[in-house]
Protein backbone atom coordinates (compact mmCIF):
# COMPACT_ATOMS: atom_id res chain seq x y z
CA UNK A 1 0.00 0.00 0.00
CA UNK A 2 2.92 2.34 0.59
CA UNK A 3 3.94 1.96 -3.05
CA UNK A 4 0.35 2.64 -4.15
CA UNK A 5 0.31 5.83 -2.07
CA UNK A 6 3.62 6.88 -3.63
CA UNK A 7 2.13 6.35 -7.10
CA UNK A 8 -0.95 8.37 -6.17
CA UNK A 9 1.19 11.29 -4.96
CA UNK A 10 3.39 11.12 -8.09
CA UNK A 11 0.37 10.99 -10.41
CA UNK A 12 -1.21 13.95 -8.65
CA UNK A 13 2.01 15.94 -9.00
CA UNK A 14 2.30 15.10 -12.71
CA UNK A 15 -1.30 16.19 -13.37
CA UNK A 16 -1.24 19.25 -11.12
CA UNK A 17 -3.96 17.98 -8.79
CA UNK A 18 -3.63 19.00 -5.15
CA UNK A 19 -6.73 17.74 -3.27
CA UNK A 20 -6.78 14.14 -2.02
CA UNK A 21 -9.19 12.26 0.20
CA UNK A 22 -7.45 9.05 1.22
CA UNK A 23 -9.25 6.26 3.06
CA UNK A 24 -7.14 4.19 5.44
CA UNK A 25 -8.22 2.25 8.55
CA UNK A 26 -9.04 2.89 12.16
CA UNK A 27 -6.32 1.67 14.50
CA UNK A 28 -3.27 2.68 12.48
CA UNK A 29 -2.08 4.90 15.33
CA UNK A 30 -3.14 2.52 18.15
CA UNK A 31 -5.94 4.98 18.87
CA UNK A 32 -8.69 2.41 19.48
CA UNK A 33 -9.09 1.95 23.25
CA UNK A 34 -8.55 -1.66 24.31
CA UNK A 35 -7.42 -2.85 20.86
CA UNK A 36 -3.97 -3.63 19.48
CA UNK A 37 -3.91 -4.42 15.78
CA UNK A 38 -0.13 -4.62 15.57
CA UNK A 39 1.57 -5.33 12.24
CA UNK A 40 -1.61 -6.13 10.31
CA UNK A 41 -2.13 -2.37 9.92
CA UNK A 42 1.48 -1.49 9.04
CA UNK A 43 0.68 -1.14 5.30
CA UNK A 44 -2.13 1.32 6.13
CA UNK A 45 0.09 3.26 8.53
CA UNK A 46 2.93 3.39 5.98
CA UNK A 47 0.65 4.61 3.19
CA UNK A 48 -0.80 7.32 5.46
CA UNK A 49 2.76 8.45 6.26
CA UNK A 50 3.46 8.90 2.53
CA UNK A 51 0.35 11.06 2.15
CA UNK A 52 1.16 13.12 5.26
CA UNK A 53 4.71 13.74 4.06
CA UNK A 54 3.48 15.03 0.70
CA UNK A 55 2.69 18.64 -0.16
CA UNK A 56 -0.88 17.70 -1.17
CA UNK A 57 -4.01 19.12 0.43
CA UNK A 58 -5.10 15.82 1.92
CA UNK A 59 -7.66 14.41 4.29
CA UNK A 60 -7.00 10.91 5.57
CA UNK A 61 -10.14 9.18 6.77
CA UNK A 62 -9.79 6.25 9.15
CA UNK A 63 -13.20 4.54 9.25
CA UNK A 64 -14.18 1.51 11.28
CA UNK A 65 -16.18 -1.32 9.71
CA UNK A 66 -18.60 -0.35 6.92
CA UNK A 67 -22.34 -0.95 7.12
CA UNK A 68 -25.09 -0.54 4.52
CA UNK A 69 -27.39 1.33 6.92
CA UNK A 70 -29.33 4.25 5.48
CA UNK A 71 -28.58 6.41 8.50
CA UNK A 72 -26.09 9.26 8.23
CA UNK A 73 -24.56 9.44 11.70
CA UNK A 74 -20.85 9.72 12.29
CA UNK A 75 -18.37 11.13 14.74
CA UNK A 76 -14.90 12.40 13.85
CA UNK A 77 -11.78 11.68 15.86
CA UNK A 78 -8.63 13.71 15.33
CA UNK A 79 -5.27 11.99 15.02
CA UNK A 80 -3.76 11.37 18.44
CA UNK A 81 -7.15 11.17 20.21
CA UNK A 82 -8.98 7.96 21.24
CA UNK A 83 -11.15 6.62 18.42
CA UNK A 84 -14.91 7.10 18.90
CA UNK A 85 -17.56 4.87 17.42
CA UNK A 86 -16.67 1.84 15.34
CA UNK A 87 -18.98 0.85 12.51
CA UNK A 88 -19.92 3.56 10.04
CA UNK A 89 -22.43 3.48 7.21
CA UNK A 90 -21.27 4.00 3.65
CA UNK A 91 -23.89 6.76 3.49
CA UNK A 92 -22.17 8.52 6.39
CA UNK A 93 -18.79 8.25 4.69
CA UNK A 94 -20.27 9.57 1.43
CA UNK A 95 -21.86 12.51 3.24
CA UNK A 96 -18.55 13.38 4.87
CA UNK A 97 -16.55 13.08 1.65
CA UNK A 98 -19.06 15.12 -0.31
CA UNK A 99 -19.22 17.91 2.26
CA UNK A 100 -18.03 21.21 0.75
CA UNK A 101 -16.35 22.39 3.97
CA UNK A 102 -13.83 19.55 4.11
CA UNK A 103 -10.65 20.20 6.09
CA UNK A 104 -7.23 20.08 4.48
CA UNK A 105 -4.09 18.37 5.77
CA UNK A 106 -5.99 16.41 8.41
CA UNK A 107 -6.21 12.83 9.58
CA UNK A 108 -9.59 11.86 11.03
CA UNK A 109 -11.15 8.73 12.42
CA UNK A 110 -14.76 8.18 11.36
CA UNK A 111 -17.04 6.11 13.57
CA UNK A 112 -20.71 5.72 14.33
CA UNK A 113 -22.23 8.46 16.44
CA UNK A 114 -22.94 6.99 19.88
CA UNK A 115 -26.37 5.46 20.50
CA UNK A 116 -26.94 7.94 23.33
CA UNK A 117 -26.22 10.87 21.03
CA UNK A 118 -28.51 9.40 18.35
CA UNK A 119 -31.34 8.98 20.91
CA UNK A 120 -31.04 12.54 22.19
CA UNK A 121 -30.98 14.05 18.70
CA UNK A 122 -34.28 13.32 16.95
CA UNK A 123 -32.86 14.95 13.83
CA UNK A 124 -29.14 14.46 13.52
CA UNK A 125 -27.34 17.75 13.32
CA UNK A 126 -23.71 16.98 12.73
CA UNK A 127 -20.96 19.52 12.39
CA UNK A 128 -17.92 19.19 10.24
CA UNK A 129 -14.59 20.28 11.83
CA UNK A 130 -14.85 23.45 9.69
CA UNK A 131 -17.92 24.38 11.77
CA UNK A 132 -20.43 24.00 8.95
CA UNK A 133 -23.35 21.57 9.16
CA UNK A 134 -23.10 18.16 7.56
CA UNK A 135 -26.03 16.79 5.52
Amino acid sequence: MKEQAEHIVAAMHSTGLKRLIFISSMGIYDEVPGERYMSVLDPYRDSAAVIEASDLDYTILRPGWFTHDDEVAYELTQKGKPFKGHDVSLNSLSALIGHPGASFRTDQGVGLLSARARRTNKRLSLRHPSGSRCP
